[in-house]
């Protein structure tokens, strides 16, 4: 277990620590017997380790865990506050020029768990801003980079607005079809996170490697 946190930590101090979250592995334990995640590996190291927040499953990236009572309240009220800024990057299916907002709600499907869909009659906002990078293929097919910036926190809303766009991300088993999959992973990081630091107010921005 101690070989994980060697592994992914980011950075650390007495009241929170960063951590580069791989895809295929949940944040927090999950129901059944889906126990193993990232939460459970680091209390088993650090017992005092905290939840602020989470991504999904099959998401790489930034993640950030309270080391202490004061850590965890203050950065999860910024996050809850939307005081912090998150970019995601990731590879969608297609030729998708430019750059735009996706301003849709999203909410859960109780039909087809664990789906998410766009409904315009919701009256809890969901705000994407998205730019294309770069155009290349793969397996012949078009792709484009494109970095995400989720002004909302909505559960799924990355994957769903992108599809929404007519653009899935690569790998996407949810919501991208069999032909738009190509790689055995979801194409989604999140590769930059901003806060201010939960003691001394310092403006903080923390980075991850893109790994595809």
């Amino acid at each position: 277990m101690s070989d994980f946190l060697s592994e992914h930590l980011i950075y650390r101090d007495d009241d929170f620590m960063v951590i580069h979250k791989p895809s295929d592995i949940l944040s927090v334990p999950g129901k059944g017997d889906l126990h193993d995640s990232v939460l459970t590996r680091l209390v088993a190291i650090e017992p005092q380790t905290l939840l602020i927040h989470r991504l999904d499953r099959d998401t790489s990236g930034i993640l950030v865990f309270g080391l202490s009572k004061r850590g965890q309240s203050a950065i999860a009220r910024q996050f809850q506050d939307r005081q912090t800024s998150k970019i995601y990057e990731a590879l969608v299916a297609g030729h998708l020029d430019g750059e735009g907002t996706v301003d849709i709600p999203v909410v859960y499907d109780p039909s087809r768990p664990p789906l998410h869909i766009v409904d315009a009659s919701h009256n809890k906002p969901a705000l994407t801003h998205w730019q294309a990078i770069e155009h290349f293929q793969i397996q012949g097919q078009p792709v484009t980079r494109v970095k995400l910036t989720p002004i909302t926190g909505r559960s799924h809303q990355l994957r769903v607005h992108m599809q929404y766009l007519g653009h899935p991300i690569v790998g996407d088993t949810l919501y991208a079809t069999p032909e738009q999959l190509l790689v055995p992973r979801l194409c989604l990081h999140a590769k930059q996170l901003s806060f201010n630091h939960p003691v001394s107010g310092e403006s903080l921005t923390f980075n991850c490697p893109v790994p595809f």
